[in-house]
């Protein structure tokens, strides 16, 4: 007999099961509700583009867990129990729906239960059942006993990891009794039945046993309900948000930042204090970021994977986005009754925030210790967005409170005044001075402007180490018959500096410039040597009208050798590790390519270092942080990471940044490995390999 069939204390079991179904579905409704409209309080963004890509996205990393998985290593294994636990939950979901919901809710259990696919299916169970509890019991000892530096104490967790082992202790409780009463004590489903055998022999009457079974369902089905209306109230909202957040996140581009309207910019320059740019209260993000906020599961990847945490500054991205996310809960009531007044035109003081966000709830140190190198949003297994949502408080202190350190002051007074962030006797060279004798073609100095530009970058073209390299590339692209020409005086900074500070005025205007330039001399296709050139040249110039096709070098080299336009012939007799750049490698997935060029140099003997691709390691230099003053911690950023190039014990590090290259060469002086241990740019091993020996 079905438990809901049955009548209790004269009351219908039917009557009973719905009655709990529509107030646990009112209760979480009701919930939702409120989540959504406190959601609504961001402003509006386009995310509703490409839905057939999204749903494909969601579907790939959500139903196979990639997005738990990709976090898994020998060290730490804690995405392979949540995927076993999300797979066996995830059967069980179905289960709730079909068995529960239409066999027993709608009276349809004859028509389901008792063939064939109720015993492969509740086999299935069985085995889910098992992988659930063995995952939840691992979790449990992971958050509670040998904690991980990543995951904090909290009694919620407690409370969902014995909601889920209850649900699965109950299933084998139901099928269990309810095979002893029967006699079934053999055959699928192989667990139930086998527990069922033992049970069968210990002599509780048959009716006992149905009377157990039947409990057990009804307290199973008020756990599933109470279980619905916790989660929603819980801090475990990223359960419901997060696959909605995985179908939401950038198709493009990892990390988006929305231009502002140069009006407003430009307002602003005029001394009008209406106009508030950023983000300096909660409603100033994006509703994206209210999802974001919803999403996070405070696992403490992205705390275990900072560059700055990890050096030891104040920054953690899981303490800015539960934080962030704690104070929208906080001050959301008041302001959707603020929200309500004001539409229904009632004259009453709007609800106060009681904290401020910049300072009390994000202080400007970890706002600004942030080198923007993507690695939280890499590991972040529900796909939140940590660096658009800093640089939104960068603009607002940047542009509107006129706050941001010395450093970064100097640094956008050289691009205003000089065009480019260099201080000092480097900055006045003249931007040309690296082309004398190369007999390259400048152009608006040559007959016929090729369609092809080298876009040197500031870093390239006036410090003299890097202007090494850029030398190198030159020869390089020259030796393999590739016809280019360079802007020369005419370049100009690309702007990622002042954009990574916050200050997008500036970024606009290089933007605006440059694209007009390169229009104007009928430029197709720019080859970048600085993956920050790189980035914002290729995925933040065309939101202002750019349409010229956009490539790094180690892209252009790659495919020069495989064409076999360019031969590498001279032994290169050196142990090589390779240092990704994070605007390379994380922004824009570039990595295979400079191992490709490493694999075609005679006698090039590769050691992958540990953090390396995806999961490479800051050099301390992004985010503005080449001219930013790093904040005080244990150690530099540059430092952690040479340490790690120490460790493989090679003879060189090469990378293709100059950034990277520069933070490389400071580290190893700091450490006094110079002589058994040099830092160069990968074009300059490609020249030396290229040359006759």
């Amino acid at each position: 007999m079905s438990p809901v069939s049955a009548t209790y204390f004269g009351i219908s079991g039917y009557v009973i099961f719905w009655v709990m179904f529509i107030i646990a579905i009112s209760l979480f409704a009701q919930r939702a509700y409120f989540l959504f409209r406190i959601m609504c309080l961001g402003k509006q963004e386009s995310r509703f583009g490409n839905i057939g890509q999204r749903i494909m996205n969601m579907f790939v990393e959500v139903i196979p867990q990639r997005c738990t998985l990709k976090s898994v290593t020998g060290k730490d294994l804690a995405g392979l129990g949540h995927a076993f636990m999300f797979w066996g939950f995830s059967f069980f979901l179905i289960s709730y729906i079909v068995f529960i919901g239409f066999a027993e809710g709608l009276g349809l259990y004859p028509y389901i239960m008792g063939g064939t696919f109720e015993e492969v299916y509740f086999s299935i169970l069985d085995f889910a059942g098992l992988f659930v509890i063995i995952a939840i019991v691992w979790a449990a000892i992971r958050r509670f006993i040998v904690r991980p530096e990543r995951l904090e104490m909290s009694v919620e967790a407690g409370v969902i990891m014995l909601m889920v082992f209850g649900l699965m202790a109950l299933h084998f409780i139901i099928e269990s009794f309810d095979f002893a009463a029967l006699g079934e004590t053999s055959g699928l489903p192989p667990i139930s039945k086998a527990i069922a055998g033992y049970l069968a022999g210990t002599g509780i009457p048959k009716d006992t046993m149905f009377a157990i079974s039947h409990g057990a369902w009804w307290l199973h089905y008020a756990l599933i309900l109470g279980f619905a209306i916790y989660i929603p109230r819980s801090k475990h909202l990223h359960v419901l948000a997060a696959a909605f957040n995985v179908f939401f996140r950038p198709i493009g581009p990892k990390v988006v930042i929305e231009p502002i309207p140069m009006e407003a910019l430009e307002a602003l320059e005029n001394g009008d204090e209406s106009v508030s740019l950023g983000a300096s209260k909660i409603q100033d993000f994006k509703w994206k970021d209210m999802l974001d906020f919803y999403s996070c599961a405070v696992c403490g990847r992205c705390h275990v994977n900072c560059p700055a945490h990890i050096s030891g500054k104040s920054l953690s991205p899981k303490e800015v986005i539960h934080d962030l996310k704690e104070h929208l809960m906080e001050v959301g009531p008041g302001l959707l009754a603020a929200k309500a007044r004001a539409s229904a035109d009632v004259e009453a003081p709007a609800e106060g925030q009681s904290k401020s966000m910049i300072g009390d709830v994000v202080d400007e140190e970890k706002i600004w210790a942030c080198t923007t190198c993507g690695a939280c949003q890499e590991v972040c297994p529900v796909g939140i967005e940590h660096i658009r949502k800093i640089i939104q408080m960068r603009q607002y202190l940047m542009l509107v409170e006129n706050k941001m350190p010395e450093s970064a002051q100097l640094m956008l007074r050289n691009m205003q005044t000089r065009g480019n962030p260099w201080a000092g006797a480097q900055s006045l060279r003249l931007r040309g001075d690296w082309t004398n004798d190369m007999g390259l073609k400048i152009l608006g100095e040559c007959e016929e402007n090729p369609s092809t530009l080298l876009w040197v970058g500031c870093t390239g073209a006036l410090i003299d180490r890097n202007v090494l390299a850029i030398l190198s590339l030159a020869n390089v692209l020259k030796a393999a018959g590739v016809d280019f020409c360079v802007l020369g005086e005419a370049e100009a900074c690309c702007g990622d500096p002042a954009r990574r500070a916050g200050y997008e005025f500036q970024f606009q205007l290089s933007a605006e410039e440059n694209i007009e330039t390169l229009k104007n001399y009928n430029i197709k296709e720019v080859i970048t040597s600085c993956p920050h050139c790189f980035n914002a040249l290729k995925n933040e110039y065309p939101a202002y009208g750019a349409e010229f096709k956009v490539v790094h070098y180690t892209e252009v080299i790659a495919d020069l050798i495989k064409q076999g336009k360019l031969k590498l012939t001279n032994n290169v007799d050196s142990l090589i590790a390779y240092h990704d750049p994070c605007y390379l490698s994380r922004y824009n997935e570039i990595y295979e390519e400079p191992r490709q060029i490493i694999q075609n140099m005679p006698k090039a003997r590769f050691k992958e270092m540990e953090r390396s691709k995806l999961n490479t390691f800051c050099c301390g230099g992004g985010g503005g942080h080449m001219w930013i003053e790093e904040q005080h911690g244990t150690t530099k950023i540059n430092h952690v990471r040479m340490d790690e190039v120490i460790g493989t014990g090679v003879d060189t590090v090469v990378t293709s940044c100059p950034y990277c290259l520069q933070m490389l060469e400071e580290g190893i002086e700091q450490k006094g490995v110079k002589d058994s241990l040099k830092a160069k740019d990968l074009i300059e091993v490609v020249e030396t390999a290229m040359k006759q020996s």
